[in-house]
């Protein structure tokens, strides 16, 4: 710490101001140490509970430690921000997860968490430091609950008491010997399964185990193709994501509804399935390429947006979805059958 200008203590306390600045509502100091949930992640995966995430597995041993992104790392910073926002009450139009509502959330961590580093950096030039935002190989629930951020909910999110589970989480790793804050030792969903019995397809079993294969958020995000007929049967309206399990949650009730400091877009709190099908790969990339929606690509949001219109099951909707039913993309073409099947058997 000598080239700081500071002693530990007090260059945490600067970094909190500064992590503050940027809109974060939460920031917690814990020490670089294998992750505590490691175990269990690979108890996950050998029980197949990452469903097709092949990357999941390929990754796991780089989730052991978090020096696999900073080989000198002693300290991890993790920050949370609020991205709850308004709902939306628009039975013919898609559902979207809220933290899916505005700007990608990746980039918005990285520029803010960037200008921390980079503040952090010219008080101390010889330090090394990354910024993570979910896409490195780091068990950032683990670190942000040994941090002091919150607990691991039974749902498998971090839940914060003051600002629940609405959050994004990122860090910085650094090789600074920072003073570490307490870790958050007590479980506070008590008894409450809540999110347990209201996930609709049962992805929830035990607590803190989320089996992928059974989460709409993983079918209609991670997964690519054609999905069995339970998918689309139990979206419940949601075009990208799920929020269910984090809706029915006693510490998001107290929450005010208002826009989260990520912000989000208006015409990103639902969108209308059948625009969405009218639209060329150009025109679907120039309104979602800045936002997680892409991640889906084209071919994935078409198979959903027609997901969706199958389970309103309007006949008026016959002759656009039947323009599907030949699609190049077999994910597509399944999604269009399905939806016909549905207004067919709907409008009898």
């Amino acid at each position: 710490m000598e080239n700081c200008g500071f002693n530990a203590a007090q260059l945490k306390e600067e970094i909190r101001l500064q992590v503050l600045a940027q809109g974060f509502q939460a920031i917690g100091f814990a020490p670089a140490v294998p992750a505590d949930g490691f175990d269990r992640l690979n108890q996950w995966i050998d029980a197949g509970a990452h469903a097709g995430m092949a990357y999941m597995e390929q990754q796991a041993p780089a989730r052991r430690h978090p020096e696999s992104i900073l080989k000198s790392v002693k300290s991890v910073i993790m920050v949370s921000m609020l991205y709850r926002c308004h709902e939306v009450d628009s039975p013919l139009e898609g559902r979207v997860a809220r933290y899916a509502r505005g700007p990608d959330y990746h980039d918005v961590l990285w520029k803010r968490l960037g200008t921390v580093l980079a503040w952090m950096r010219g008080r101390c030039p010889d330090m090394k430091g990354r910024v993570v935002a979910d896409t490195a190989p780091l068990l950032e629930r683990d670190f942000a609950r040994r941090a002091g951020l919150g607990w691991i909910g039974k749902n498998t999110l971090l839940i914060n008491q003051s600002h629940g589970s609405f959050t994004v989480l990122g860090a910085i790793l650094v090789n600074l010997d920072l003073p570490p804050d307490p870790p958050f030792e007590a479980d506070r969903c008590g008894s409450c399964t809540a999110c347990i019995d209201a996930c609709p397809t049962g992805a929830l079993g035990p607590p803190r185990w989320l089996d992928a294969g059974k989460c709409i958020s993983y079918w209609n995000i991670e997964h690519r193709g054609a999905a069995p007929d339970w998918v689309p049967e139990n979206l419940e309206g949601w075009l990208f994501g799920c929020d269910i399990c984090q809706e029915v949650c006693p510490w998001n009730r107290k929450l005010s509804a208002g826009a989260g400091i990520l912000g989000a877009d208006p015409d990103l709190l639902a969108i209308d399935p059948r625009k969405l099908l009218r639209d060329d790969d150009d025109a679907l990339r120039l309104r979602f390429r800045k936002t997680a929606l892409w991640r889906a690509r084209p071919e994935g949001l078409r198979r959903n947006a027609l997901w969706v219109i199958g389970g309103q099951s309007r006949m008026e909707d016959s002759d656009l979805v039947s323009q599907f039913l030949e699609h190049a993309d077999a994910g597509v073409r399944s999604a269009a059958r399905w939806a016909i099947n549905q207004i067919t058997k709907s409008n009898r």
